[in-house]
């Protein structure tokens, strides 16, 4: 596992480019290789804050999307002053970047297929996950993503191969994704199903898997504030009693460790 030393660096920008509802940041970067499912806690290095006393905003937690030709990926939906922020930077603009952090995803094993279902900006890191895949030779991965609308539908592009369900049935199948998860574990149920997007879409794909006795790795978004563990800002409830803390006992765990996924728990959708 691949992890940032207590310190943030800095990056240069080198693009940002539309994609439907959402961004993708890149930035030039030689830190350590993330592995899928890691984050880096973001921030512009300039005017990152608000207010008469330019108070700061909060660094933000980010999923790593891609890592190609000597850039870092991410994927950003503007839904706040922060963010907002990070979408307005440009080539040659500067980024504060910690990570990568946490806890990634496992790759199959035992034969299983791999089954990436994603939900709104939670679809980021199934990007590296199906290039790894792709990379160490396995067998294509199936993709399932769900959106709010055609517009944020657009995001699809991220993946290749992706099916894509709509809640307005703009695009794709009408209905949630986890009606195509469904459709997917009843013609093959020996699969792993690696999960990232709103809570709701968490806890249906948690359920559905364990019902089915489908294992399944579930990539959290919970809000953070160092990335580190310290604050426990971010933590979760345990199955059987007791927390997880999301930045660094995750942001992927186990679905069978959880009960349940709370609310704070997802990605936008």
């Amino acid at each position: 596992m691949s992890h940032a030393p207590f310190g943030r660096r800095e990056l240069t920008v080198t693009g940002i480019d539309e994609l439907g509802a959402y961004r993708v940041l890149r930035a030039a970067d030689d830190g350590p290789h993330p592995e899928p499912g890691q984050f880096a806690m973001l921030a512009a290095v300039e005017r990152w804050g608000a207010g008469e006393d330019d108070r700061p905003y909060v660094l933000r937690a980010f999923s790593v999307a891609r890592r190609r030709d000597g850039e870092s990926h991410f994927l950003i939906e503007d839904v706040g002053p922060g963010t907002r922020r990070l979408c307005e930077l440009r080539a040659g603009d500067r980024l504060w970047a910690l990570g990568p952090l946490g806890r990634g995803f496992v790759a199959p094993s035992d034969g299983r297929r791999a089954l990436l279902v994603g939900g709104g900006v939670g679809i980021a890191p199934l990007a590296i996950l199906q290039d790894t895949l792709q990379g160490e030779g396995a067998a294509g991965a199936t993709v399932l993503l769900g959106f709010r609308d055609g517009t944020r539908a657009e995001g699809a592009a991220l993946l290749s191969g992706a099916r894509v369900a709509t809640d307005d049935g703009s695009v794709g199948h009408r209905g949630f994704v986890t009606e195509l998860l469904a459709a997917e574990l009843d013609e093959d149920p020996h699969a792993v199903v690696y999960a990232c997007g709103p809570a709701g879409m968490l806890e249906g794909v948690r359920a559905l898997c364990e019902r089915r006795d489908v294992p399944a790795q579930l990539a959290l978004e919970a809000g953070m504030a160092c990335g580190f563990g310290a604050c426990f800002g971010c933590v979760v409830p345990k199955r059987g009693g007791g927390y997880l803390r999301v930045c660094v006992d995750g942001p992927v765990v186990d679905a069978a460790e959880l009960e349940r996924v709370d609310e704070h728990a997802g990605a936008p959708a």
